[in-house]
């Protein structure tokens, strides 16, 4: 790529260009540098900060949309975003798209179209790109999920949560059951690759409630189901005002229910609480999972992105009002950091030890630019305690390692 003086700029200087180039090149010799083999697959993560209501649980960064939302200036501050972000991953291709949120359903048909125009216009897309959006039952409308459709998105993620209307009562969802039902029922109807998101261990929930909404989830047979254990996060009204949760011993039983109604239906479990039927796993997480690349645009989106010696993370604005102002300046990047070579074991194995059939020992190297041995300590500690499984071909944690998880994910942040 050209190298275009900006106006007013000096003259071009050769010797000083060539000095500086050689001081680079001695940088990156040093012993200590990164050296990246390959860099990993590239995904896109648009997020969208509105929503109708903020739920009690949610720690994510949604803002209630009271009076409504600016949407052509925010698909101008995208387009802004991504232009700005090109030349970070400038020839790469783009694996998976995510449209999260908030509630990314919000957007109008047309805004849906323009924005999905604008990442084709600007990205080179795989063939095969797998684009989800996620929808909230609460903002269904048949035709419009029709053109979404037809704009591009090939994948739905709905936030059912529950199918109980007393549980979507207290976890504060806008829609109800019979919502539920039919939003399940519009999507099916639209697209042939839908998620459905569940929590368990809700305020007084009973185990035959949760085994009630694990059934009428299966009933459906979406090729995906998202399972999480509800989690009471900091800077939450939950987490002020904190509701009466099933203990410990309840939720394990909980767990235990879905792991066997889940088997039984055929969903083979892939990750902590990711379950789907063959072949139908979520490409975009599992990218996530495997320390792959991702470049986030929008308010609070954050960043992930490999150079052959280097690995940065970036943080966009969070408030949309800041975000909207800084892309008018043409810089919404509040911060940025390379991860430092002490901290990539940990973040590596933070991400790849959710998955449960585990991670290739080749993959570390390539997705770190470190050796395996950097955590053999590590990892023999950690299958002394029986909390991993390893061979010449994988490493995986066993049982115990997935029911202490956050034990053993630890481990490796002492090194």
């Amino acid at each position: 790529m050209i190298p275009i003086k900006p106006a007013g700029a000096k003259s071009f200087d050769a010797r000083a260009a060539a000095s500086q180039t050689a001081s680079v090149y001695d940088h990156y010799l040093r012993p200590g540098v990164l050296r990246l083999t390959a860099l990993p697959p590239l995904s896109l993560y648009i997020h969208f900060p509105w929503c109708v209501k903020k739920c009690p649980y949610c720690d994510f960064n949604s803002h209630e949309a009271i009076g409504g939302f600016p949407e052509q200036e925010y698909l101008d501050a995208l387009r802004g975003d991504l232009e700005a972000a090109l030349p970070l991953i400038w020839g790469r291709k783009i694996y998976t798209i995510f449209i999260g949120g908030g509630t990314p359903s919000l957007l109008s048909a047309a805004g849906l179209d323009r924005l999905l125009s604008d990442v084709r216009t600007l990205l080179p897309l795989d063939g095969a790109a797998e684009v989800t959006m996620e929808a909230n039952p609460g903002t269904f409308e048949a035709e419009k999920f029709k053109s979404y459709r037809a704009s591009g998105i090939n994948r739905l993620s709905i936030g059912i949560q529950s199918f109980d209307a007393r549980h979507l009562k207290a976890l504060g969802r806008i829609h109800d059951d019979q919502e539920a039902r039919r939003a399940v029922e519009i999507a099916q109807n639209n697209f042939d690759n839908v998620n459905l998101d569940l929590m368990y261990a809700l305020p007084s929930q009973t185990l035959e409630e949760a085994r009630r909404d694990i059934d009428i989830a299966l009933a459906f047979s979406p090729p995906h189901l998202s399972l999480y254990h509800l989690t009471v996060e900091p800077n939450t009204y939950f987490a002020k005002y904190p509701p009466v949760v099933p203990d410990d011993d309840a939720s394990a039983e909980m767990q235990d229910m879905i792991s066997e109604r889940t088997h039984a239906a055929g969903y083979g479990q892939y990750e902590v609480s990711a379950y789907a039927q063959a072949g139908r796993q979520a490409r975009h997480n599992l990218n996530y999972w495997n320390f792959g690349d991702y470049l986030g645009i929008g308010a609070g989106a954050h960043s992930k992105i490999s150079f052959p010696h280097r690995i940065v993370r970036q943080m966009r604005y969070k408030q949309p009002k800041a975000y909207l102002e800084y892309a008018r300046s043409g810089n919404v990047i509040q911060e940025e950091n390379e991860i430092g070579r002490d901290d990539l074991g940990f973040e590596f194995m933070l991400n790849a030890l959710r998955l449960d059939q585990g991670f290739d020992v080749n993959l570390f190297a390539e997705r770190t630019g470190l050796a395996l041995n950097s955590i053999t300590k590590t990892l023999d500690r950690a299958e002394a305690k029986n909390l991993l499984y390893r061979d010449h071909k994988i490493i995986k944690p066993t049982a115990l390692g997935k029911r202490f998880l956050n034990d053993l994910q630890q481990m490796f942040l002492s090194g």
